[in-house]
């Protein structure tokens, strides 16, 4: 059995062990820092952008060795210069592993081996040696202090025992650092770039032989005859646009927000009859829209549509052909059209009836397309507009230079030349009373 003498040695020395280190911390060197060091007061303060760099710097070990041996000063950044007035790229420099010892060096030229209150500031220019090699200037301009190129905007901000903190307005960068940074960036400003090729068609089946890499919402890298399904005068085979079948588009939406704009704007119903009963074309045109091409719609009013014949929409791929030669293959508003007009005189827009194109020019203040007494003007000018589609009312139904119009064209030509050079050539518009669109089919 123990004596009580050996306990209460025992429990002597424990006390002394306990007392000895009560209000330190013990690192894993022989090196003892003190619970209220500036150091520990530096990592638990306002500057946490500071104290984040310092760790990922693995300066810890440095600083606390620093502080062992004698008092410092360190000027701290404030967390908006670091966060938000910092540059990006200069962010990411500093912080890729491989520019590890340029961060240790930035962190290092904030801390100066001596203790600098704010009652001691220079009237002159003063040098301070840092912990890197680059010194610091200290300097004095009436009642303001600054350090390089920073103003001191918290002075004394946390003062120990064995240094002192102060609030800075921005980053100190040595020009070690601030060099090495620039050589980076010329490096990669002309380093070369592999060269890459104009995208490749197949023109067996129409596609991309390999697809584009286009950022999203770019425009689509195929004209739009070779993204569209098989259909009169068109290209045989559809293809994809940019992203393939991930669409950057709701097109399919769109197309029914414009029909329906239609039905309730009233005048227009048979075209919107013709685009969702009589053909696919509302399919076609959301899946256009969908891949990133743009249409404008020129939309003829019921009036118009009740005037085509019989005959006239027996034909084949009738009601294709002359939607098709409504529809431009660009964005187009009335303010656009119109100032096109007004600038050049007459404006040709290329249509999905290739290879047709539709006549404008000014009259009366408006648009008119067509030519001579046939003609169909902007009757309804935007009646729906989102970025992607246009439909602009018209009143009346637009139809391309037939063969035998062409022949009459020709034969004016050769009997009086004058003519020809002051009549355009004109796009038919029917003006024949017939029966309604809805009872044909």
């Amino acid at each position: 059995m123990a004596s009580p003498i050996s306990y209460l040695t025992f429990f002597f020395l424990l006390l002394i062990l306990l007392s000895t280190t009560t209000g330190t911390v013990t690192t894993t060197t022989t090196t003892t820092i003190n619970s209220n060091s500036v150091l520990v007061a530096l990592l638990d303060s306002r500057y946490t952008e500071l104290s984040e760099l310092v760790e990922k710097a693995l300066l810890l070990q440095t600083l606390e060795d620093a502080v062992s041996r004698h008092n410092i000063t360190i000027f701290a950044p404030r967390n908006e210069a670091l966060e938000r007035d910092l540059d990006p790229e200069f962010k990411r420099f500093l912080l890729e592993p491989r520019n590890l010892r340029a961060l240790q060096t930035l962190v290092l030229h904030h801390v100066v081996p001596a203790r600098l209150g704010g009652a001691y500031w220079p009237n002159e220019t003063a040098s301070h040696n840092t912990l890197c090699d680059d010194p610091l200037h200290l300097a004095r301009l009436e009642t303001n202090r600054f350090v390089g190129d920073a103003e001191v905007v918290r002075a004394d901000d946390v003062v120990r025992n064995d240094g002192i903190i102060h609030g800075i307005g921005r980053l100190l960068v040595p020009k070690s650092v601030q060099l090495d940074f620039n050589r980076r960036r010329s490096l990669r400003a002309i380093s070369a770039v592999k060269p890459e090729g104009a995208p490749e068609v197949d023109p067996r089946t129409n596609r991309l032989k390999k697809p584009a890499t286009v950022p999203v919402g770019s425009p689509p890298v195929l004209p739009i005859y070779s993204a569209m399904a098989p259909g009169p005068s068109l290209a045989p085979a559809p293809a994809p646009g940019p992203g393939g079948p991930h669409h950057h588009f709701d097109g399919e939406s769109q197309v029914k927000d414009f029909i329906q704009t239609l039905l309730q704007y009233g005048g227009y119903n048979e075209m919107a009859d013709i685009l969702v009963n009589l053909t696919n074309l509302a399919t076609e045109m959301g899946k256009l829209v969908s891949e990133g091409y743009v249409l404008t719609v020129l939309a003829p009013n019921d009036e118009a549509m009740a005037k085509l014949t019989t005959d006239q929409l027996a034909e084949p791929g009738a009601p294709e052909k002359i939607m098709y030669y409504h529809i431009v293959p660009e964005y187009q508003t009335e303010e656009s059209m119109y100032n096109a007009v007004r600038r050049f005189g007459k404006v040709q827009y290329d249509t999905l009836h290739v290879p047709h194109k539709v006549l404008a020019q000014e009259a009366d203040g408006s648009v008119k397309f067509g030519g001579g007494e046939d003609t169909a003007y902007l009757f309804d000018p935007d009646i729906y507009i989102d970025g992607r589609i246009s439909v602009q009312g018209i009143d009346g139904v637009l139809f391309p230079v037939t063969v035998e119009k062409s022949s009459k064209i020709k034969s004016a030509k050769s009997n009086d030349v004058a003519k020809v050079v002051s009549t355009p050539r004109r796009v038919v518009y029917l003006s024949m009373g017939v029966e309604k669109l809805c009872r044909v089919v």
